[in-house]
């Protein structure tokens, strides 16, 4: 499979073509052509994020869970929401997920502070009538 890959010299973000901007971090002019085989993020450019754990070491530390603001959806999650997870919410249409998903960012912007709520599926409006139907807006 030959061919060559771009990569951005500052954090390693791959590309098919040069791009000006690195979309990864931000920097302009720092994509560079490499052999399509060479290029891999992991060895490209050192790693600027955590280093690696033993499995063993990082069982041991257990993670401080923060409360959804919802009973049921915290006992389901063994406690609450992890800091720093992604939580992928699944189920068939018009089950409730963008209302439970709403729930949870009222009562944590009520309890913890600021919550963006991004959404590509329904307009600022369609949320806006869910939350004043929940009486779950909060600025």
């Amino acid at each position: 499979m030959g061919g060559s890959l771009f990569y951005c010299s500052a954090c390693g973000h791959e590309s098919p073509k040069w791009l000006g901007q690195c979309p990864g971090c931000g920097e302009w002019n720092s994509y560079v052509e490499a052999p399509a085989s060479r290029v891999r993020k992991s060895a490209a450019v050192p790693s600027r994020g955590a280093p690696a754990v033993a499995i063993t070491d990082a069982a041991a530390t257990p993670t401080a869970r923060s409360a959804s603001g919802l009973e049921g959806l915290d006992r389901v999650l063994g406690g609450g929401l992890v800091p720093g997870s992604l939580l992928l919410l699944a189920g068939e249409p018009g089950i409730g997920k963008s209302t439970l998903v709403l729930q949870v960012a009222a009562a944590l912007a009520a309890s913890a502070g600021p919550v963006v709520y991004v959404t590509g599926e329904e307009s600022a409006e369609q949320v806006a009538l869910r939350g004043s139907r929940l009486a779950a807006l909060h600025p």
